[in-house]
């Protein structure tokens, strides 16, 4: 019977890739000249680093188009509010990966109401959708593409 599964990752080698290019980007703008400015990432936090709000706001800019262009879909950023540290501020982000339960509901309730003649199924952080015909799975990945998912899907194991 046929199937794959619907995921959520990020590969994590790009995404400390896109955080490299950020830091040598502001190491070498004049608006960032002697602020010490830059980005750590650890595991699946990003720090950023800077004297100033708008600064921060300069370095997500910059960060988002490093992350465009190395394929990482912004949506999967869960951005935490702005901390002031003395003189300077810091800002945390985490990046989400694997399909909570919430997000895995809606995506089965999306299927579901499709009327399609497929099963999904939550296994862990990861929904597997099983059905008898392949233009069935073709037409539910086309439907997860067009909706309002607010994270960014992979389809995977597309099996026959």
């Amino acid at each position: 019977m046929p199937s794959f599964d619907v995921v959520s990752e990020i590969d994590k080698h790009e995404l400390s890739n896109a955080v490299d290019q950020t830091n040598r980007e502001i190491s070498t703008r004049y608006d960032f000249k002697g602020s010490d400015a830059k980005i750590d990432l650890k595991d699946t936090t990003m720090t950023l680093d800077a004297t100033g709000d708008f600064q921060i706001k300069q370095i997500h800019d910059v960060m988002y188009k490093k992350l465009i262009k190395r394929g990482i879909d912004t949506r999967c950023l869960d951005i935490g509010k702005i901390q002031t540290k003395g003189i300077r501020v810091a800002q945390e982000i985490k990046v989400r990966e694997g399909i909570d339960k919430e997000a895995a509901k809606k995506i089965v309730k999306k299927i579901k109401d499709s009327k399609l003649k497929v099963q999904p199924a939550i296994q862990g952080e990861q929904v597997r959708v099983t059905g008898k015909k392949r233009d069935d799975l073709q037409a539910v990945i086309e439907m997860l593409k067009e909706s309002d998912i607010d994270l960014p899907l992979q389809f995977i194991n597309f099996r026959d």
